[in-house]
């Protein structure tokens, strides 16, 4: 948070129940847009910021279409601070009626929008051939017993509940006393990633950030797992490099420039206290840039 601060504009493209915005602004934030597709959060995001009137700005939308949302606000001359929290959020892990998680029974559904138009997890599982299904194991959970779980998945359908769909997974693979998770967690990731599409907004989003930032302003992400960091870290990469020609040729032809600096060149991970008061930060990543001036 300090990190991105002072600031007069922010964007916080996943603000969620509003805890970062509110941040934000209580730290001299001149004005905040915050975006979410679900309008649980935005509910909740509203009642935190209302006390800040004006200065905060709600859209229903994808982090993904953040330039388009900071046009219609105005603000097309850019932006100080732009921060994306990736991934679920706990409200939405802990709520049953969404269908994210197997501990607690509830409709194969995992969109971060409900009202919306894409495909629930049921419909996938359902419908979704064993080859597509092994593929997305694989892909979005890096699940090493894909194709196996793919064919037990098909086997054993329909499926109605998380229960229904954990339970199969867990007959064919039997958790063991050594097992540090639970044999489903891997395929309700990809299910969830698959879903609602989270790497290829990730990766339509960053550029746009970067895009959108003023000389000096900074891009904050937040990671969960490893595809995740994966895309943000090369993409600071390559915005962080000038010449991105191949080794054997002796003058650059490219002309590409950097357009960021990093501010960390290794990922900030949680301290010991931060996973003790909250145990779902034990995976975050949190990766800097900043913008540079178009001289520099």
């Amino acid at each position: 948070m300090e990190a991105l601060l002072p600031a007069e504009r922010v964007i916080d493209g996943t603000v969620g129940a509003g805890g970062h915005s509110r941040a934000f602004l209580e730290r001299g934030a001149g004005a905040l847009l915050g975006l979410d597709l679900d309008p649980q959060a935005l509910a909740l995001a509203s009642e935190a910021l209302a006390p800040f009137g004006e200065r905060a700005h709600l859209a229903h939308a994808s982090y993904g279409t953040m330039k388009q949302e900071a046009e219609r606000l105005g603000w097309t001359d850019g932006v100080d601070a732009i921060l994306l929290d990736l991934g679920v959020s706990s409200m939405q892990l802990d709520t049953a009626e969404r269908g994210f998680a197997f501990r607690a029974d509830g409709p194969l559904d995992m969109r971060f929008d409900p009202g919306g138009s894409r495909q629930t997890a049921a419909e996938l599982v359902n419908f979704l051939d064993e080859d597509e299904l092994a593929t997305i194991f694989y892909r979005y959970g890096e699940e090493p017993q894909g194709r196996r779980l793919a064919r037990v998945v098909v086997k054993a359908r329909p499926y109605a509940t998380t229960r229904d769909l954990a339970s199969a997974i867990e007959q064919a693979i039997p958790r063991r006393p050594k097992d540090k998770i639970h044999p489903a967690t891997r395929v309700f990731q990809a299910l969830r990633i698959a879903v609602n599409d989270e790497l290829g907004t990730v990766e339509r989003a960053l550029p746009q950030a970067i895009d959108l930032l003023r000389p000096g302003g900074r891009l904050a992400v937040i990671s969960f797992h490893s595809l995740e960091d994966r895309i943000v870290k090369d993409t600071f990469k390559l915005a962080a490099t000038d010449c991105i020609c191949p080794p054997q040729v002796p003058v650059c032809i490219c002309g590409h420039h950097a357009s960021v600096q990093l501010v960390s060149r290794k990922p900030i991970v949680a301290s010991d206290d931060e996973i003790a008061a909250n145990p779902r930060s034990r995976s975050a990543k949190l990766r800097i840039v900043e913008k540079l001036a178009g001289d520099d």
